[in-house]
């Protein structure tokens, strides 16, 4: 979620609002101390989205900011997606929802789960959801944060068991990860299928690090043996230190595990090969404009990162960490393009399926913009989902699309829009995903449940 400090003024007509960003390299220079180049493209009042983005599904949700992140399984037999709901502002319930996309023109809400009482409990509830795979059974884990001043302070997860979906009496709760040290849970989680074989939860927790769970672990029974390792944020103790969201992915080319964060001081990638003692690779700290790091992704062969920081009228980084890495330095100071929607507003989360970075812009929508020329991203794409105003009771641009996934096996595209619900969507061109046709490892934040990163194992190994 972005930051509640003052930001300027809204714009009065939403129709200034939509026009589009050109390029304004004077005005952004100074944002990303670079020379670099910032494209975007909006909707104007009369073209919703582009021509080559269409409308495969809808399902309105409920009311006003009660919508946060979502998660698609990847297998065409399991067509589920995992909606987090929360309460902002009010009028929410705190859990999720699960939604059968069976027929992706007709999505439908199979399964609700919600926390118990929840009017006493404070907090936005639900935040960030992940899917996984642990056996032959199929688990989901959902991100809660709850305040100190009501109950369940401790619930970092709530963790179910979702394999005999569609059927909706076959989904139980396995368990709750629980954190007495760090009250306030989770606000951002990422599961990974370690190069070990183990399926590690990696979580935000209220301190300068971030957890790491054996989920394998926790599903078995040993909840007070699931917590592994912690990956530390590099600040020397300045501040809060913490994480705010994280993605981990393996590296080919030293066959290790890394952990890319956003946080204090901007981003860190860890190698967690050995989980119990990771070790820093290179930061991405001291760039102008960044005093936290908030989303990170890297591109499939982890030269290029995809970097967000959560304020009104920043832009996307694109930092090529290959220079540094060759030259044995441990800082990148300096971007080598951005991108924004509309330098008015806010983009948020984003999934990279290179050369394509598939965006949910809040109250622009839908964006995806082409890095195959990574110091010039281009727009190719767009569809707004939010037609609404600027908030006036919460932070402006806090609204509209909220979390994006993909479906590498046929290209489906879903979103979560905080106020108008689930979206599902087709983009010209793009029927799947698989690294190796673009010339890449076929790395994503898809994981290989059955085999991990390295692929299946021969005897012998």
């Amino acid at each position: 979620m972005p930051s509640t400090e003052p930001r300027p003024t809204p714009c009065s007509s939403r129709s200034t609002a939509r026009i589009a960003l050109i390029v304004l390299v004077s005005g952004l220079t100074g944002l990303t101390g670079i020379p670099g180049q910032v494209h975007g493209q909006g909707a104007s009042p009369l073209q919703r989205g582009s021509e080559n983005i269409d409308v495969v599904g809808h399902l309105p949700m409920g009311a006003r900011l009660t919508v946060t992140d979502m998660d698609i399984e990847q297998e065409l037999d399991r067509p589920f997606a995992y909606v987090s709901r929360a309460n902002v502002v009010g009028g929410g319930e705190r859990g999720l929802d699960i939604v059968d996309l069976s027929d992706p023109s007709a999505p439908e809400v199979v399964y609700r789960w919600r926390i118990e009482n929840d009017d006493l409990h404070q907090g936005p509830g639900a935040m960030d959801v992940k899917h996984f795979k642990w056996g032959d059974r199929y688990y989901v884990a959902q991100s809660l944060q709850f305040a100190p001043s009501g109950p369940d302070s401790d619930v970092g997860a709530v963790i179910l068991d979702v394999t005999g979906l569609p059927d909706a009496s076959a989904v139980r709760e396995v368990g709750r990860i629980r954190d007495a040290d760090h009250l306030g849970g989770f606000h951002n989680i990422f599961i990974y299928k370690h190069s070990d074989e183990r399926v590690l939860l990696f979580t935000t927790v209220s301190g300068p690090y971030a957890h790491v769970y054996d989920l394998g672990r926790f599903v078995e029974g040993d909840t007070e043996g699931a917590l592994i390792g912690r990956v530390p944020v590099p600040t020397d103790g300045q501040g809060f230190g913490g994480y705010h969201d994280m993605y981990v992915g393996y590296h080919p080319d030293t066959d290790t595990d890394r952990f890319y964060g956003g946080g204090t001081g901007g981003y860190y990638v860890y190698d967690v090969t050995n989980i119990d003692d990771p070790s820093l690779v290179v930061s991405m700290s001291g760039v102008s404009g960044v005093r936290f790091g908030h989303t990170v992704t890297p591109s499939p062969d982890g030269r290029y990162v995809v970097a967000e920081t959560e304020y009104r009228h920043a832009p996307l980084r694109i930092f090529d960490l290959q220079p540094a890495l060759e030259a044995d330095q441990a800082i990148v100071r300096q971007p080598i393009s951005a991108w924004t929607a509309n330098w008015q507003h806010l983009v948020h989360n984003h999934e990279v399926r290179w050369p394509y970075v598939f965006v949910s812009g809040y109250v622009d929508g839908l964006q995806v913009f082409n890095l195959q020329d990574p110091a010039n991203p281009i727009t190719v794409g767009f569809y707004d989902t939010y037609l609404g105003p600027l908030n006036d009771d919460f932070n402006p641009v806090f609204n509209g699309t909220f979390g994006v996934d993909v479906r590498n096996e046929d290209g489906l595209i879903v979103v979560s829009d905080s106020s108008s619900g689930l979206w599902v969507f087709r983009m010209e061109g793009f029927q799947g995903w698989n690294g190796e046709q673009w010339g890449y490892p076929d790395i994503s934040s898809v994981q290989k449940w059955d085999h991990g990163p390295r692929g299946p194992r021969l005897i012998g190994d």
